[in-house]
This record gives structure tokens, C-alpha cells and sequence, in this order.
């Protein structure tokens, strides 16, 4: 699918025969029986992350991506003890596939990324499955679904503090047409990242924090 600007958000979504946004792709080599895939990094434990078949992106995708893995700060939710660096990225052809295990990725091209009282910053981010650690695992308990933060918990992304007001899951087939997503709001944070299952198949559903701009926050720019 492609990102159609003119209805004001983007279509974060792969093609059919890939999953969908933040590549709830990855898995370790833990997985019982499975076949030689590619190693594509490391989890936050140090363990080697393998893809899926077919999950890579081409050259040319990864190239305009521009992504890099620190260079904005911090995102730190200190409540779940995640603290990891804040790197960049570009969405690219309507998906967003973050190219590291053990960063989140300000999506620099959506919303007002660099003016948080303007408009919304995008945060992404991988989850990983078969015991393997990435930031997204923080967010939420993979045994029921359920947002391991609370409403009232702070996110310091960057060095600007937000202030979170739920979590929802979105199945991944709807994400595009989430018009409440992709509204550029001023003053607030979108945190995104796959909801991992417990039975280790691929994900079907984001997992999606919303926040707001904390009252008399002192902003960062990075």
C-alpha cells in the first residue's frame, strides 16, 4: 500500500506477503526446528535476532529510510525500567520497519517531530517473540495483551516529557485507516510497536501508546 498524504495520515502497512508495520518479523534462533534465516542484529540481550522469510527490505527502501540508531536522546519509560537510545527514521513507501533491535525510532517524516508543541511526535519500535528482548517487550505482557503502562505514567522521549493517556491495540489490517493515529495533534506522543503473542506466531495486532505533552515540560531539541 502507499501513503496518501492528501487524507492527512499515512498508510503504515506492508504488502501482503510481508507483516505489517514494526515487523513483528523478528524472532531468535531459540525458535524450535527452525530453518537457516538471516541474522539482522541483535536483541537487547545481546542474542542474535533472525528474520523471517521474506521480511527484508530492499536496498533501495533501507537507503531512503535514513535511519539511525541514536543521535536524539533517550526514550526512557522509567515505570517498565526501559531506557534505551532514541535514534531517527523515515517512513518509506507507507511502512515503517524500524532497522534496529535496541533503539526506538522518532519517525521523522510523520507529524511535527522536532516542535513537540505543534504537532505529534511518532515513536517505533520493535517487540520480538521466542524469549527475545527489544523495547517494544517492555510495554506490554505478552502472556495476556495487556499495557504494562498505566495512564499517568511518564515517557521522556528525547528529553521532552509526556504524560501517558492509554493504550490500545489495533489489528494491523486496520492501522491505516486509523484516523485518531494519524492526526497530527498538537502537544502529543505516539508510541507504536507490535503486539507480540504468547504462542510465538507472527503478530496480527500494533500495540499502541497514546500521550500527552507534560504541563511545563522543558523541551530537548535534538
Amino acid at each position: 500500500m502507499t501513503t496518501d498524504r492528501r487524507a492527512g495520515w499515512p498508510v503504515l502497512l506492508l504488502t501482503a506477503t510481508s507483516l505489517a508495520l514494526l515487523g513483528g518479523y523478528a524472532l531468535t534462533h531459540h525458535e524450535p526446528a527452525a530453518p537457516a534465516r538471516q541474522v539482522a542484529g541483535v536483541d537487547m540481550n545481546g542474542r542474535p535476532v533472525q528474520l523471517d522469510p521474506g521480511a527484508d527490505l530492499p536496498p533501495e527502501q533501507k537507503q531512503q529510510q535514513d535511519a539511525k540508531p541514536d543521535g536524539a536522546g533517550r526514550f526512557i519509560v522509567p515505570s517498565v525500567g526501559l531506557d534505551v537510545p532514541l535514534g531517527s527514521m523515515n517512513e518509506v513507501g507507507g511502512s515503517v520497519v524500524p532497522p534496529g533491535f535496541t533503539a526506538a525510532y522518532r519517525i521523522t517524516n510523520l507529524g511535527t517531530p522536532t516542535a513537540p508543541e505543534a504537532g505529534t511526535v511518532y515513536v517505533a519500535m520493535h517487540s520480538l517473540r521466542w524469549g527475545a528482548l527489544g523495547p517494544g517487550n517492555y510495554l506490554f505482557a505478552a502472556d495476556t495483551g495487556t499495557s504494562n503502562v498505566t495512564p499517568g505514567a511518564v515517557i521522556d522521549a528525547g528529553g521532552t516529557q509526556y504524560i501517558v493517556d492509554q493504550a490500545t491495540t489495533i489489528p494491523k489490517a486496520d492501522l491505516p485507516n486509523a484516523t485518531a493515529i494519524w492526526s497530527d495533534v498538537p502537544g502529543r506522543l505516539v508510541v507504536l510497536t507490535c503486539l507480540e503473542k504468547p504462542d510465538n506466531t507472527p503478530a496480527v495486532d500494533n500495540f499502541v501508546i497514546t500521550a500527552h505533552l507534560a504541563p511545563n515540560t522543558a523541551t530537548d531539541p535534538r
